[in-house]
């Protein structure tokens, strides 16, 4: 008797946390992309493409931020972002999450923006985020479901005008996290594989790559090394380490030369920033 009631506990249980998850979080099999230009948001399903698009370096220069913002979950988080950001030409963001204080931030900013939403909480869009002085000539998305909690990890794949006539192409990665051995975290890396192939120009690969062991981290790397791509390195290296002591964000970068790297502390989000300097080649 005890048993039968304990087994129709479990699934009274269960059968709450699945009605929970299906109220709280919204997935889609297609990915979307959601851009916000001039105060004006639109969302286009896979990709966003513009015929209009502008040089985003400065005389050859290309300043970036990386950061995972943590959901803007700390009151000094847009406060931080606008200071780290100034002077910045390209931002990436993960775990960005577009509600009304953040969509009005952007709103009053100069910055245009794409976001690849891997869920929406409450109906709000969640995922990785570019921010740019001016719009990308194509930004599409890209989803890779986790295995045990069926949540999406998303990356945006982008191309920017250089002033120099080629393009950058970037890609902007949340990897992952929970999984048994290495396969999906592969997968999502090798899913771009055909851009690192043909692409020659300047090429830029950042986020949280959840790089917790030593296994992740050496597919991570073979992956990247395979490409000739090359990792930023810091100094002073403040990024957000796992007990294993393994960073989880990094930089990787083709086709420019790096001339400055930092990680400074913040307490804006519980992942430190990454910022790096580049001349175009």
């Amino acid at each position: 008797m005890k048993v039968k009631w304990l087994i129709w506990g479990v699934f009274v249980v269960t059968l709450m946390m699945f009605g929970g998850f299906q109220l709280i979080f919204t997935t889609r099999a297609t990915p979307e992309v959601t851009s916000i230009h001039s105060g004006n948001v639109a969302t286009e399903l896979k990709c966003y493409q513009s015929d209009s698009a502008q040089a985003i370096d400065d005389a050859g220069r290309l300043n970036i931020l990386v950061w995972n913002i943590y959901k803007q979950n700390r009151e000094n988080l847009l406060s931080e972002l606008e200071r780290l950001s100034k002077g910045k030409q390209l931002a990436l963001l993960q775990e960005a999450n577009l509600d009304a204080s953040f969509l009005q931030w952007l709103k009053e900013s100069s910055w245009s923006g794409q976001q690849a939403s891997a869920f929406k909480a409450f109906d709000v869009s969640a995922g990785v985020l570019n921010l740019s002085t001016h719009m990308p000539s194509i930004a599409c998305a890209n989803l890779q479901v986790e295995p045990w909690l069926r949540l999406p990890k998303s990356g945006l794949y982008a191309e920017y005008v250089l002033s120099n006539g080629t393009k950058l192409i970037t890609v902007n990665l949340h990897s992952v996290n929970f999984t048994v051995g290495t396969e999906e975290y592969q997968a999502q890396l090798e899913s771009f594989k055909q851009v690192l192939i043909s692409h020659k120009g300047a090429l830029l690969i950042a986020g949280d790559f959840n790089s917790w062991s030593e296994e992740r981290l050496e597919v991570l790397r073979g992956v990247l090394k395979k490409y000739h791509i090359k990792e930023v390195t810091f100094k002073d290296d403040n990024r957000k380490r796992f007990i294993t002591g393994l960073p989880l964000d990094h930089i990787f970068y083709r086709g420019m030369t790096l001339l400055s790297s930092s990680s400074p502390p913040s307490t804006a989000s519980d992942h430190n920033p990454m910022m790096a300097e580049f001349r175009l080649d």
